[in-house]
């Protein structure tokens, strides 16, 4: 359950953030068990997207060991540059997740009568 006063969110009701597309991705990746770059992403940023209201699949259903997974998947793809394209990645989806924070912040703000 996200924290009182976030609804839980579907992938396309992000808006325009950085990432948001990644995120979306990941989502119905996800749901439909396909071990992407964007559902690994998801997955390693699931306690932080479940804060802030995104509707992610629960602990069981997410693949294990997220981040070695990623690493691994990114190697077969192309092994040189795979940690740089790793952090790229990371970089990512860390942007999208601050943004919905700093968004969900000013939502709460704006409920509380208070200036965004």
């Amino acid at each position: 359950m996200p924290p009182e006063g976030h609804e839980q969110l579907a992938p396309g009701a992000l808006g325009a953030l950085p990432g948001e597309d990644l995120v979306a991705r990941g989502l119905v990746d996800l749901e439909r068990g396909i071990e992407s770059v964007e559902a690994l992403l998801v997955a390693i940023g699931a306690p932080r997207l479940r804060r802030v209201g995104v509707k992610v699949p629960s602990p069981d259903r997410l693949p294990p060991s997220p981040e070695h997974r990623l690493y691994d998947l990114l190697c077969r793809q192309a092994p040189r540059g795979a940690h740089s394209r790793y952090n790229a990645w990371i970089r990512r989806l860390v942007s999208f997740e601050r943004c919905l924070e700093l968004e969900r912040a000013r939502e709460r703000r704006r409920a509380e009568g208070r200036s965004p």
